[in-house]
């Protein structure tokens, strides 16, 4: 069983990134309440970029399941999931293996 790390992409509506922070850091919260590890969201920083992104890992592909219906059934969850179109054009998922553990250069 090996973990699952899924990294979200979100292309921002203009005006609307202070509010999509906020959108944000509730989901830190939920995603470690639910079993995973969440590495947090990068917002722009510089010039006029719209993209930001968020980084979170399961130790499975099956505990990212449970968590993907165990937030479907969460009220404030859904709370949450209706808000997301009005802070955000679209996003994408991608799920990477994450190397998490480092060893020494040969």
């Amino acid at each position: 069983m090996a973990p699952v790390t899924c990294l979200l992409r979100y292309e921002l509506k203009a005006g609307r990134e202070a509010d999509f922070e906020t959108y944000g850091r509730k989901w830190i919260t939920l995603v470690n309440r639910f079993g995973g590890q969440h590495h947090g969201y990068f917002m722009p920083s510089e010039g006029a970029s719209d993209v930001a992104y968020a980084l979170f890992t399961f130790p499975s592909l099956a505990a990212y399941e449970t968590y993907r219906a165990a937030s479907a059934a969460d009220p404030v969850c859904q709370a949450l999931f209706k808000e997301l179109p009005a802070l955000m054009h679209r996003y994408d998922r991608t799920f990477l293996r994450p190397v998490l553990d480092g060893m020494e250069p040969q």
